[in-house]
């Protein structure tokens, strides 16, 4: 089955997680660090996907964070 993972991952809280994380920085400015677009971080962060695991891995690296502390909660 595709997306077994991310089936057991709640993109809500996912979301509300990386908004924190982001806090005063813009969309753009973390996007840009990323190297994703902008509206793929805002689809992100309103729960609307979960990043591919490649991804994930540079989101936790950027905000110095453990991959369980964002994706698995």
């Amino acid at each position: 089955m595709n997306g077994d993972k991310e089936d057991n991952m709640d993109a809500k809280k996912i979301g509300e997680k990386l908004k924190e994380l982001r806090g005063k920085r813009t969309i753009n400015e973390v996007a840009q660090a990323l190297e994703i677009s902008p509206s793929a971080l805002s689809m992100y962060e309103n729960g609307e996907r979960v990043p591919r695991d490649v991804i994930k891995i540079k989101i936790a690296d950027y905000y110095e964070t453990p991959i369980t502390d964002i994706f698995f909660i």
